[in-house]
């Protein structure tokens, strides 16, 4: 049984994808082989069934057995969070409470769309938070290029003083920076509890998180053995170093993020590094045509060359 979540999470809480068979099926072999992938690249968390884990195409059974697998796997080594954001507030507390019992150390949640005001929104997270109790330890993901729901420093902050369960903050608003600075001095450990802020956007802006405070990364990069090292020397106390490491992925990072064909590259990319046995994503989504191919082909070749081993290699920190 894994501890649960706490204000100590820090470093790569990677974004697990959900890998499938070439037809849909759900490829259970292959959850094993990414897990012990992810384990391999030294990472300190999990997060599944987010956007990257399609999530919103898995039945309620499909959710669940998922769920298991990725935490029978694990065996406590790293934590789990389990996303669990549902239109439908009875589902998702559902969901969030057979999860717990499994062995997760907490659940993600956000706003659902149609959310237009910022009471409207605080009145929804106080909802679920409310009805999921104070036993179940909620990252609050804000995602707004996704669900087009805003709110702000002050709204997060007045949750985190109602509500002792909230235990990390998922940061992916967008330009977003000068958020994160005011939810870091605002949840310190000094003025108030402290709340771990880990970064998503698939690390688009990651060292000046880091820069700003940021605890680590909740994102699907290809690439998590780089976002471990890189965490390892910010940690340090060497930015620098941090960075230019991190300069040397960025043309593939920045390829990944492209609207709709961003997850199969990355899918693409985890197949070839051996660690899923198909980049299938469930319909409906988009495929990589023979150029995406070449692009993708391209990229990995001046990796390859920089970085000076194959992509199938994992950094070591």
């Amino acid at each position: 049984m894994t501890a649960k979540l706490t204000a100590d999470a820090k470093g790569l809480y990677v974004i697990a994808a959900t890998p499938f068979h070439d037809d849909g099926r759900i490829d259970f072999e292959s959850i094993d082989s990414l897990v012990d992938f992810y384990l391999a690249c030294g990472v300190q968390g999990m997060t599944i069934l987010g956007v990257m884990g399609e999530f919103q195409k898995l039945s309620e059974s499909e959710t669940l057995e998922v769920s298991q697998r990725f935490i029978k796997r694990t065996a406590g080594r790293v934590p789990i969070i389990v996303g669990v954001s549902n239109p439908g507030t009875n589902q998702l507390v559902k969901t969030a409470r057979a999860v717990m019992e499994m062995g997760a150390a907490g659940v993600m949640a956000m706003p659902i769309r149609g959310l237009t005001t910022e009471p409207s929104v605080e009145n929804y997270l106080r909802s679920i938070l409310t009805a999921l109790g104070p036993s179940i330890p909620v990252c609050i993901q804000d995602y707004p290029k996704l669900t087009d729901v805003y709110f702000s420093a002050d709204c997060f902050v007045r949750l985190v003083d109602a509500f002792p369960q909230i235990a990390m903050f998922k940061h992916e608003d967008m330009p977003g920076l000068a958020k994160l600075s005011v939810i870091r001095k605002a949840c310190d450990g000094k003025a108030r509890r402290y709340i771990p802020i880990l970064c998503g956007n698939g690390g688009i802006h990651l060292p000046q998180e880091y820069l700003r405070g940021a605890d680590g990364a909740m994102t699907g990069f290809a690439f998590p053995d780089m976002m471990v090292a890189m965490h390892a020397l910010f940690a340090a106390g060497k930015p620098e170093e941090g960075e230019d490491l991190y300069d040397l992925y960025l043309p593939l990072l920045r390829h990944e993020l492209q609207q709709g064909i961003g997850l199969p590259l990355r899918k693409e990319i985890l197949k070839r590094r051996g660690a899923i046995r198909s980049s299938a994503i469930r319909a409906p989504g988009p495929k990589l045509d023979v150029t995406d191919m070449a692009e993708l082909d391209r990229l990995l070749a001046r990796l390859e060359r920089k970085i000076g081993q194959p992509i199938k290699a994992i950094r070591k920190s």
